[in-house]
């Protein structure tokens, strides 16, 4: 090998990439766990786990490339994005886990966490007023009752790789567990709308457009703070900072 790939990096976390293989550190060790455990019980593609040794896990390289990232173009076809959404009801439809991940979080936690971020926000001159009051009525759609599924609980973009149409493996089950499947659907739309026909299309099943544009917002105010103390710009265009722009 002539070099290693820093593929992401942070205080939390960091994957390497060494010719075939990925190695990600995490010093939260009930992550990586996590992780190992819903790769072996999920029905959709994954990366083969080739050693854990604390606290590195050694995974293989998925063929194919991803669907694009939030803030940048697809690279995937409508048929690429339908294929996705086909796998994520396929995950939906999965036995439940034992354990809750981040989808998972209670009506009332969810609720109490988004005022609290609101409130920060707001303070402290990160957003205009009107743009977070706005989106936090938009977000109150998101705290209804909703029916456990499994779910990756990080389904961004960046994680799904198709090779052609067919979706050849996902990434990152460290947030996995039982959770709201429509938080799912949005994070993977989050900054492309445009595709979220196709996503539904493949999904095979009625979803709640508002719900959707519920969880933009939400996910969306909850990750302002997180990506600009991590190295990240939510301001970039068309990351989450424009998501909010888009549903006032």
């Amino acid at each position: 090998m002539d070099e290693v790939e820093v593929v992401v990096a942070h205080s939390e976390r960091a994957t390497l990439r060494v010719g075939d293989v990925f190695l990600k550190v995490d010093a939260d060790q009930a992550r990586i766990d996590a992780e190992i455990e819903a790769m072996s019980r999920v029905p959709v593609p994954t990366p083969q786990v080739l050693w854990h040794q604390p606290p590195v896990l050694a995974i293989t390289a998925l063929p194919g490339t991803t669907l694009g990232r939030l803030g940048g173009p697809s690279t995937g076809s409508p048929a690429g994005w339908a294929a996705a959404g086909a796998a994520i009801r396929k995950l939906h439809d999965a036995p439940l886990p034992p354990w809750r991940g981040p989808a998972g979080r209670s009506v009332a936690a969810l609720a109490a966490e988004l005022d609290d971020e609101c409130a920060s926000l707001v303070t402290n001159g990160v957003l205009p007023a009107d743009l977070v009051t706005r989106n936090r009525r938009v977000a109150e759609a998101a705290l209804r009752p909703w029916t456990a599924a499994f779910t990756h609980g990080d389904l961004q973009i960046a994680h799904v790789f198709v090779d052609g149409d067919e979706v050849t493996g996902i990434i990152d089950w460290s947030e996995a567990g039982q959770g709201d499947p429509l938080y799912d659907l949005a994070t993977f739309t989050l900054g492309h709308e445009e595709h979220l026909g196709d996503v539904i299309a493949g999904y095979g099943a009625d979803i709640d457009i508002d719900v959707i544009h519920a969880w933009w917002s939400l996910r969306s105010l909850l990750a302002v703070r997180w990506p600009s103390e991590h190295g990240f710009d939510p301001f970039a265009p068309g990351c989450e900072v424009d998501v909010l722009r888009s549903l006032m």
